[in-house]
């Protein structure tokens, strides 16, 4: 049988060892860059390692030839994945205004206290954003790092790998884009269209990377056919819908003390998703009963109210059929992955954890 917690343990151990090289690294610049080194570990530090553990059983869904790639290899490509979700926060965070990251001050934040903190001069608001698009870009430069020591050497797997990793980033990037684009298009945007569009967003910005292209990173480094590669999308993809779908029901119902972020956060943010597409269209003319949607100071009492009507109009309770209609194209498609027993089982649990989560 495959174990997720050895393999938790070993991603952990790698992240260690690299923030500890990274700060060797680091040490000439001064003092001031020390605190590259800080928000690394604080965003480092915890997470389900949902991507390192896709990652891990892609490569395990596949045996590797004589002289192929070790677990050590994959574990590196994994902890890069971890970086790259780090960065990606980072960057989402800035994007999306948010304060909190899994109940600590996000990266911005984290920056704009240092500025405070420290008497400097100027913007404290200005200096943490800049502060924390370098940030983000730094992980995004140790992800990468990472990859390229985890694929080195490896030939043909290893050029197969970077091609994932490399259509990850493309997606997740351009997918981040089109939910930016989101909160401000919808005035023109059919109200018919809208769940397609917000479906869109959630498979672009993270239902590949989340599940998918973890998967197919990792089979694709063990060597992996195209036939396990295109079970694993038939399995990782709607898999990752519903986890995103899940995220997006959290972000407005969710408990403050299990997802770190606060009540009704998404709605303070404006986010175009699928719950807030499907109450839309059922509203018809009374939409104006969802005022208040990117509103920063949403109040609490305001954010109940949305919550109530959102349930009221079933839209609650649609992306909940969703959740389960992608759930079960995930099974079904499971059955038919040429894979060992213990790699199914373990596709099989990532499925029942991703989508029954409450944080």
């Amino acid at each position: 049988m495959l174990n997720a917690e050895k393999w938790v343990l070993a991603t952990n151990d790698r992240i260690a060892s690299f923030i500890a090289d990274a700060e060797k690294s680091l040490s000439h610049m001064g003092d001031e860059a020390e605190v590259f080194i800080e928000q690394t570990r604080t965003f480092l530090t915890g997470g389900k390692r949902f991507r390192a553990i896709c990652t891990l059983v892609g490569f395990a869904s596949a045996t590797t030839p004589p002289g192929g790639p070790e677990e050590t290899n994959a574990i590196d490509v994994a902890v890069g994945l971890e970086f790259f979700h780090a960065a990606a926060l980072v960057h989402d965070d800035i994007m999306d205004r948010s304060d909190t990251r899994r109940g600590k001050p996000s990266a911005h934040r984290a920056f704009d206290g240092l500025h405070l903190r420290s008497g400097y001069a100027g913007d404290a608001d200005r200096f943490g954003v800049s502060s924390a698009l370098l940030f983000g870009d730094l992980l995004l430069a140790f992800s990468d790092e990472l990859v390229t020591a985890g694929i080195a050497g490896q030939g043909p797997s290893g050029r197969r790998a970077r091609v994932e990793f490399n259509n990850m980033r493309r997606d997740v990037t351009v997918g981040q884009y089109l939910d930016i684009v989101e909160e401000v298009a919808w005035p023109v945007v059919e109200r018919d269209a809208a769940l397609d569009r917000a479906i869109r967003v959630v498979t672009y910005k993270s239902a590949k990377y989340s599940i998918e292209a973890p998967l197919r990173i990792g089979a694709a480094l063990a060597g992996a056919d195209a036939e396990v590669l295109d079970g694993l999308s038939r399995f990782g993809l709607p898999l990752g819908i519903a986890f995103q779908l899940r995220d997006d029901l959290l972000g407005v119902f969710g408990d403050e003390a299990q997802t770190g972020k606060p009540v009704g956060d998404d709605l303070r943010e404006g986010k175009r998703t699928a719950l807030i597409a499907i109450a839309e269209s059922r509203l018809g003319d009374a939409t104006t009963s969802l005022a208040g949607l990117g509103d920063d100071h949403l109040s609490p009492a305001r954010v109940a109210e949305i919550q109530t009507l959102l349930r009221n109009v079933g839209a609650e309770e649609a992306v909940e059929r969703m959740i389960a209609d992608h759930l079960a194209q995930a099974h079904a498609a499971l059955a038919d992955i040429p894979v060992s027993e213990s790699v199914r089982t373990a596709l099989g649990d990532i499925a029942r954890i991703v989508t029954a989560r409450s944080a």
